[in-house]
Protein backbone atom coordinates (compact mmCIF):
# COMPACT_ATOMS: atom_id res chain seq x y z
CA UNK A 1 0.00 0.00 0.00
CA UNK A 2 1.21 3.48 -1.13
CA UNK A 3 1.88 6.13 1.71
CA UNK A 4 0.87 9.93 1.25
CA UNK A 5 1.93 12.16 3.81
CA UNK A 6 -0.44 15.19 3.41
CA UNK A 7 0.50 18.71 4.99
CA UNK A 8 -3.01 19.74 6.89
CA UNK A 9 -3.16 23.12 8.05
CA UNK A 10 -6.18 22.77 10.19
CA UNK A 11 -8.81 24.04 7.32
CA UNK A 12 -11.20 22.29 5.83
CA UNK A 13 -9.50 22.42 2.34
CA UNK A 14 -6.91 19.72 3.18
CA UNK A 15 -8.92 18.09 5.81
CA UNK A 16 -11.05 16.62 2.58
CA UNK A 17 -7.99 16.03 1.03
CA UNK A 18 -6.68 13.78 3.81
CA UNK A 19 -10.61 11.81 3.58
CA UNK A 20 -10.59 11.48 -0.03
CA UNK A 21 -7.04 9.44 0.15
CA UNK A 22 -7.95 7.56 3.11
CA UNK A 23 -11.15 6.38 1.23
CA UNK A 24 -8.84 5.65 -2.37
CA UNK A 25 -7.00 3.00 -0.29
CA UNK A 26 -4.13 5.23 0.61
CA UNK A 27 -1.54 4.27 3.41
CA UNK A 28 -2.38 8.16 4.76
CA UNK A 29 -0.45 10.18 7.56
CA UNK A 30 -1.62 13.77 8.34
CA UNK A 31 1.23 16.37 9.23
CA UNK A 32 0.79 19.83 10.59
CA UNK A 33 3.39 22.00 9.35
CA UNK A 34 4.37 25.05 12.44
CA UNK A 35 5.76 27.77 10.25
CA UNK A 36 5.24 30.85 12.10
CA UNK A 37 4.70 31.62 16.15
CA UNK A 38 2.21 34.29 16.83
CA UNK A 39 -0.80 35.17 18.61
CA UNK A 40 -3.83 36.58 17.33
CA UNK A 41 -5.39 40.06 18.67
CA UNK A 42 -6.93 37.79 21.29
CA UNK A 43 -4.10 36.47 22.73
CA UNK A 44 -4.59 32.84 21.34
CA UNK A 45 -1.93 30.87 19.66
CA UNK A 46 -3.51 30.19 15.96
CA UNK A 47 -0.85 27.25 15.35
CA UNK A 48 -2.27 25.72 18.49
CA UNK A 49 -5.20 26.02 17.71
CA UNK A 50 -4.74 24.91 13.91
CA UNK A 51 -3.11 21.86 15.37
CA UNK A 52 -5.88 20.78 17.75
CA UNK A 53 -8.23 21.03 14.53
CA UNK A 54 -5.68 18.73 12.48
CA UNK A 55 -5.82 15.97 15.70
CA UNK A 56 -9.62 16.27 16.04
CA UNK A 57 -9.50 15.76 11.86
CA UNK A 58 -6.95 12.78 11.81
CA UNK A 59 -9.02 11.02 14.97
CA UNK A 60 -12.08 11.06 12.68
CA UNK A 61 -10.60 9.35 9.46
CA UNK A 62 -8.64 7.55 11.62
CA UNK A 63 -4.84 8.33 10.37
CA UNK A 64 -1.92 9.15 11.92
CA UNK A 65 -0.90 13.04 13.23
CA UNK A 66 2.02 14.61 13.41
CA UNK A 67 3.73 17.98 13.64
CA UNK A 68 7.01 19.30 12.56
CA UNK A 69 8.54 22.96 12.78
CA UNK A 70 9.50 24.81 10.03
CA UNK A 71 9.62 28.07 11.69
CA UNK A 72 13.48 28.41 11.20
CA UNK A 73 13.44 27.33 7.53
CA UNK A 74 10.45 29.99 6.77
CA UNK A 75 12.19 32.64 8.54
CA UNK A 76 15.47 32.18 6.89
CA UNK A 77 13.79 31.06 3.44
CA UNK A 78 10.67 32.98 2.71
CA UNK A 79 10.47 36.01 5.56
CA UNK A 80 14.13 37.51 6.02
CA UNK A 81 12.94 37.56 1.57
CA UNK A 82 9.28 39.33 2.36
CA UNK A 83 11.22 42.16 4.73
CA UNK A 84 14.27 42.60 2.24
CA UNK A 85 11.99 43.14 -0.52
CA UNK A 86 9.43 45.38 1.16
CA UNK A 87 12.21 47.86 2.25
CA UNK A 88 13.58 48.39 -1.17
CA UNK A 89 9.90 49.54 -1.60
CA UNK A 90 8.90 46.58 -3.57
CA UNK A 91 5.30 44.09 -2.62
CA UNK A 92 6.24 40.53 -2.52
CA UNK A 93 4.01 37.70 -2.77
CA UNK A 94 5.34 35.38 0.24
CA UNK A 95 2.90 32.63 -0.14
CA UNK A 96 4.53 31.89 -3.65
CA UNK A 97 7.96 31.23 -1.93
CA UNK A 98 6.26 29.21 0.67
CA UNK A 99 5.20 26.60 -1.44
CA UNK A 100 8.50 26.38 -3.24
CA UNK A 101 10.95 26.40 -0.42
CA UNK A 102 8.56 25.16 2.38
CA UNK A 103 5.91 22.75 1.11
CA UNK A 104 7.48 21.33 -1.97
CA UNK A 105 10.92 21.26 -0.72
CA UNK A 106 11.32 20.67 3.16
CA UNK A 107 8.00 19.31 3.65
CA UNK A 108 8.48 16.96 0.40
CA UNK A 109 11.77 15.74 1.90
CA UNK A 110 10.06 15.38 5.24
CA UNK A 111 7.58 13.17 3.71
CA UNK A 112 10.41 10.75 2.62
CA UNK A 113 11.69 10.74 5.43
CA UNK A 114 8.16 9.17 6.70
CA UNK A 115 8.22 6.41 4.29
CA UNK A 116 6.05 8.67 1.52
CA UNK A 117 5.30 7.59 -1.85
CA UNK A 118 3.87 11.54 -2.71
CA UNK A 119 2.73 14.38 -0.62
CA UNK A 120 -0.56 15.86 -0.75
CA UNK A 121 -2.05 19.10 0.22
CA UNK A 122 -5.28 20.81 -0.18
CA UNK A 123 -4.72 23.14 -2.82
CA UNK A 124 -7.31 24.07 -5.78
CA UNK A 125 -4.90 22.47 -8.62
CA UNK A 126 -4.70 19.60 -10.59
CA UNK A 127 -1.90 17.86 -11.85
CA UNK A 128 -1.30 16.95 -15.75
CA UNK A 129 1.29 14.63 -18.00
CA UNK A 130 2.86 16.06 -20.91
CA UNK A 131 4.92 13.16 -22.35
CA UNK A 132 6.85 11.81 -19.36
CA UNK A 133 6.52 14.95 -17.89
CA UNK A 134 4.07 16.44 -14.82
CA UNK A 135 2.44 19.36 -15.71
CA UNK A 136 0.28 22.13 -13.26
CA UNK A 137 -3.58 22.83 -14.20
CA UNK A 138 -5.73 25.16 -12.66
CA UNK A 139 -8.27 23.86 -10.41
CA UNK A 140 -11.55 23.47 -11.61
CA UNK A 141 -13.16 25.91 -9.38
CA UNK A 142 -11.97 28.92 -10.87
CA UNK A 143 -13.34 31.37 -7.95
CA UNK A 144 -10.47 28.89 -6.18
CA UNK A 145 -7.59 27.92 -8.42
CA UNK A 146 -4.47 28.60 -6.88
CA UNK A 147 -1.76 27.71 -9.74
CA UNK A 148 -0.95 31.26 -9.45
CA UNK A 149 0.66 30.57 -5.71
CA UNK A 150 2.77 27.47 -7.30
CA UNK A 151 3.64 28.68 -10.74
CA UNK A 152 7.76 28.45 -8.83
CA UNK A 153 7.32 24.76 -8.78
CA UNK A 154 8.99 22.45 -11.47
CA UNK A 155 7.51 19.31 -13.02
CA UNK A 156 10.14 16.82 -10.49
CA UNK A 157 8.24 18.57 -7.69
CA UNK A 158 5.22 17.89 -9.08
CA UNK A 159 5.53 14.18 -10.28
CA UNK A 160 5.44 13.44 -6.51
CA UNK A 161 2.40 15.26 -5.31
CA UNK A 162 -1.11 14.94 -5.33
CA UNK A 163 -4.18 17.00 -4.98
CA UNK A 164 -7.53 15.67 -3.99
CA UNK A 165 -9.65 18.57 -4.51
CA UNK A 166 -8.40 20.10 -7.46
CA UNK A 167 -11.08 18.66 -9.44
CA UNK A 168 -13.77 20.03 -7.10
CA UNK A 169 -15.66 22.93 -6.11
CA UNK A 170 -15.34 24.55 -2.73
CA UNK A 171 -19.16 24.10 -2.59
CA UNK A 172 -18.66 20.49 -2.81
CA UNK A 173 -15.70 19.96 -0.59
CA UNK A 174 -17.50 21.89 2.52
CA UNK A 175 -20.16 19.66 1.50
CA UNK A 176 -18.20 16.40 1.73
CA UNK A 177 -16.60 17.83 5.00
CA UNK A 178 -20.13 18.20 6.57
CA UNK A 179 -21.13 14.39 5.37
CA UNK A 180 -17.99 13.33 6.87
CA UNK A 181 -18.87 14.49 10.42
CA UNK A 182 -15.53 16.43 10.02
CA UNK A 183 -15.09 19.17 12.58
CA UNK A 184 -13.05 21.90 10.08
CA UNK A 185 -16.65 21.66 7.67
CA UNK A 186 -17.39 24.89 8.66
CA UNK A 187 -14.22 26.37 9.71
CA UNK A 188 -13.44 29.89 8.18
CA UNK A 189 -11.04 30.38 5.04
CA UNK A 190 -7.56 31.48 6.11
CA UNK A 191 -6.86 35.53 4.29
CA UNK A 192 -3.92 37.75 3.61
CA UNK A 193 -0.12 36.10 4.22
CA UNK A 194 -0.30 33.51 6.17
CA UNK A 195 2.04 35.21 9.28
CA UNK A 196 -0.26 38.17 9.30
CA UNK A 197 -3.81 36.86 8.72
CA UNK A 198 -6.35 39.30 9.16
CA UNK A 199 -4.68 41.48 11.43
CA UNK A 200 -3.55 45.49 10.44
CA UNK A 201 -0.92 44.93 7.61
CA UNK A 202 0.83 47.84 8.62
CA UNK A 203 1.09 47.63 12.26
CA UNK A 204 3.16 44.26 11.88
CA UNK A 205 5.46 45.73 8.97
CA UNK A 206 6.14 48.24 12.18
CA UNK A 207 7.68 45.86 13.99
CA UNK A 208 10.31 44.57 11.79
CA UNK A 209 10.79 47.65 9.50
CA UNK A 210 11.32 51.20 10.91
CA UNK A 211 9.77 54.03 10.08
CA UNK A 212 10.94 56.79 7.54
CA UNK A 213 8.28 59.61 6.92
CA UNK A 214 9.19 61.50 3.87
CA UNK A 215 6.38 63.79 1.36
CA UNK A 216 3.28 62.80 -0.78
CA UNK A 217 3.58 64.69 -3.98
CA UNK A 218 2.00 65.19 -7.09
CA UNK A 219 3.53 64.52 -10.35
CA UNK A 220 4.48 68.33 -10.77
CA UNK A 221 6.08 68.33 -6.87
CA UNK A 222 3.46 69.75 -4.73
CA UNK A 223 3.28 68.41 -1.44
CA UNK A 224 0.09 67.13 -0.52
CA UNK A 225 0.57 65.40 2.90
CA UNK A 226 3.42 63.08 4.77
CA UNK A 227 3.68 58.74 4.53
CA UNK A 228 5.16 56.99 7.42
CA UNK A 229 7.59 55.05 5.01
CA UNK A 230 7.58 53.73 1.39
CA UNK A 231 7.62 49.87 2.45
CA UNK A 232 3.88 50.57 3.70
CA UNK A 233 2.43 51.67 0.42
CA UNK A 234 2.02 50.15 -3.00
CA UNK A 235 1.26 51.07 -6.11
CA UNK A 236 -2.59 51.42 -7.12
CA UNK A 237 -3.21 51.96 -3.14
CA UNK A 238 -5.92 54.66 -2.38
CA UNK A 239 -6.79 54.00 1.26
CA UNK A 240 -5.01 55.05 4.27
CA UNK A 241 -2.79 57.87 2.42
CA UNK A 242 -4.39 60.42 4.75
CA UNK A 243 -4.52 63.09 1.81
CA UNK A 244 -8.40 63.24 1.38
CA UNK A 245 -10.29 66.66 0.28
CA UNK A 246 -7.69 67.83 -1.04
CA UNK A 247 -7.29 69.18 -5.53
CA UNK A 248 -10.51 68.09 -7.09
CA UNK A 249 -12.57 66.24 -5.28
CA UNK A 250 -11.47 62.59 -6.35
CA UNK A 251 -9.43 60.39 -4.78
CA UNK A 252 -5.86 59.70 -4.67
CA UNK A 253 -4.30 57.13 -5.83
CA UNK A 254 -0.57 55.88 -5.24
CA UNK A 255 0.95 56.23 -8.68
CA UNK A 256 4.97 55.85 -8.19
CA UNK A 257 8.12 55.87 -5.31
CA UNK A 258 10.71 57.74 -5.50
CA UNK A 259 13.41 55.53 -3.10
CA UNK A 260 15.97 58.28 -3.19
CA UNK A 261 14.34 61.08 -2.60
CA UNK A 262 12.09 59.25 -0.47
CA UNK A 263 8.82 60.45 -1.78
CA UNK A 264 5.44 58.89 -2.35
CA UNK A 265 3.91 59.87 -5.97
CA UNK A 266 0.38 60.22 -6.12
CA UNK A 267 -2.30 61.09 -8.60
CA UNK A 268 -6.52 61.99 -8.35
CA UNK A 269 -8.66 59.92 -10.12
CA UNK A 270 -8.18 55.97 -10.80
CA UNK A 271 -7.76 56.65 -14.78
CA UNK A 272 -4.68 58.43 -14.05
CA UNK A 273 -2.30 57.30 -17.52
CA UNK A 274 0.82 56.41 -14.83
CA UNK A 275 -1.43 54.12 -13.00
CA UNK A 276 -1.16 51.91 -16.47
CA UNK A 277 1.09 50.52 -18.65
CA UNK A 278 1.23 48.19 -22.18
CA UNK A 279 4.76 46.56 -22.16
CA UNK A 280 6.18 44.41 -18.46
CA UNK A 281 9.87 43.04 -17.80
CA UNK A 282 9.85 40.14 -15.57
CA UNK A 283 12.80 38.58 -14.21
CA UNK A 284 14.19 35.81 -11.81
CA UNK A 285 11.98 33.37 -14.31
CA UNK A 286 11.22 29.65 -13.36
CA UNK A 287 9.49 27.31 -15.90
CA UNK A 288 7.40 24.02 -14.46
CA UNK A 289 8.64 22.13 -17.89
CA UNK A 290 12.41 22.76 -16.32
CA UNK A 291 12.59 24.90 -19.90
CA UNK A 292 10.72 28.15 -20.68
CA UNK A 293 8.31 27.33 -23.67
CA UNK A 294 10.38 29.28 -26.71
CA UNK A 295 13.49 30.09 -27.63
CA UNK A 296 15.13 33.76 -26.78
CA UNK A 297 14.10 36.04 -29.10
CA UNK A 298 10.92 34.39 -30.71
CA UNK A 299 7.64 35.90 -29.36
CA UNK A 300 4.68 33.41 -28.76
CA UNK A 301 1.09 34.02 -27.37
CA UNK A 302 -0.21 33.55 -24.25
CA UNK A 303 -2.41 34.40 -21.57
CA UNK A 304 -0.61 36.10 -18.14
CA UNK A 305 -2.42 37.21 -14.99
CA UNK A 306 -0.55 39.75 -13.26
CA UNK A 307 -1.67 39.49 -9.90
CA UNK A 308 -4.11 36.75 -7.98
CA UNK A 309 -7.58 36.75 -9.04
CA UNK A 310 -7.15 38.53 -12.23
CA UNK A 311 -9.17 37.14 -14.94
CA UNK A 312 -6.24 36.02 -17.98
CA UNK A 313 -4.97 38.58 -20.11
CA UNK A 314 -3.98 37.46 -23.58
CA UNK A 315 -0.20 38.92 -24.62
CA UNK A 316 2.69 38.59 -26.67
CA UNK A 317 5.93 37.29 -24.40
CA UNK A 318 9.43 37.25 -25.20
CA UNK A 319 12.02 35.59 -23.93
CA UNK A 320 16.14 37.69 -24.04
CA UNK A 321 18.04 35.94 -21.35
CA UNK A 322 17.08 36.24 -18.24
CA UNK A 323 14.13 38.51 -18.90
CA UNK A 324 10.69 38.20 -19.84
CA UNK A 325 9.01 40.66 -21.66
CA UNK A 326 5.31 40.99 -22.05
CA UNK A 327 2.95 42.92 -24.46
CA UNK A 328 -0.75 42.47 -23.23
CA UNK A 329 -3.55 43.08 -25.27
CA UNK A 330 -4.91 45.72 -23.11
CA UNK A 331 -3.35 48.00 -20.49
CA UNK A 332 -2.90 46.79 -17.34
CA UNK A 333 -3.44 48.61 -14.13
CA UNK A 334 -0.99 49.15 -11.17
CA UNK A 335 1.74 46.24 -12.40
CA UNK A 336 4.01 46.16 -9.09
CA UNK A 337 7.42 45.37 -9.29
CA UNK A 338 8.07 42.38 -6.54
CA UNK A 339 5.19 40.74 -7.42
CA UNK A 340 4.85 37.64 -9.84
CA UNK A 341 3.56 37.58 -13.56
CA UNK A 342 2.26 33.99 -14.08
CA UNK A 343 1.56 32.41 -17.84
CA UNK A 344 -0.97 30.25 -19.03
CA UNK A 345 -1.76 28.09 -22.32
CA UNK A 346 -5.31 27.28 -21.78
CA UNK A 347 -5.62 25.13 -18.67
CA UNK A 348 -1.40 24.52 -18.09
CA UNK A 349 0.31 26.84 -16.13
CA UNK A 350 3.49 27.20 -17.43
CA UNK A 351 5.70 29.25 -14.77
CA UNK A 352 6.32 32.97 -14.72
CA UNK A 353 8.65 35.67 -12.81
CA UNK A 354 8.41 38.67 -10.68
CA UNK A 355 7.99 42.02 -11.91
CA UNK A 356 10.53 44.61 -12.41
CA UNK A 357 9.06 47.23 -14.57
CA UNK A 358 6.40 48.32 -16.54
CA UNK A 359 5.64 51.39 -19.11
CA UNK A 360 3.41 52.21 -21.89
CA UNK A 361 6.29 52.77 -24.36
CA UNK A 362 8.28 49.03 -25.67
CA UNK A 363 11.26 47.59 -24.27
CA UNK A 364 13.86 47.61 -27.38
CA UNK A 365 14.55 44.27 -27.58
CA UNK A 366 11.02 43.69 -27.50
CA UNK A 367 9.51 45.82 -30.36
CA UNK A 368 12.12 44.63 -32.35
CA UNK A 369 11.80 40.94 -32.41
CA UNK A 370 7.85 41.74 -32.32
CA UNK A 371 8.11 43.04 -35.69
CA UNK A 372 9.79 40.58 -37.21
Amino acid sequence: MERVVVGMSGGVDSSVAALLLKRQGYDVVGVFMKNWDEKDEDGVCTAARDWDDVRDVCDRIDIPAYAVNFEQAYYERVFQHFLSEYQKGRTPNPDVLCNREIKFRAFLDYAHSLGGTYMATGHFVRRGESGARATLLRGVDANKDQSYFLYMLNHRQLEGALFPVGGMTKAQVRELAREAGLPTARKKDSTGVCFIGERNFRAFLQNYLPVQPGDIRTQDGQIVGQHIGLAYYTLGQRRGLGIGGRGDGRRWFVIDKDLAANVLVVAQGEDSPRLYSRFVRASQLTWIAGEPPARDGEPFRCTARFRYRQPDQPVWALLDGDNLYLAPDAPQRAVTPGQSVVLYQGETCLGGGIEEEARMTPFVSFGENLAK
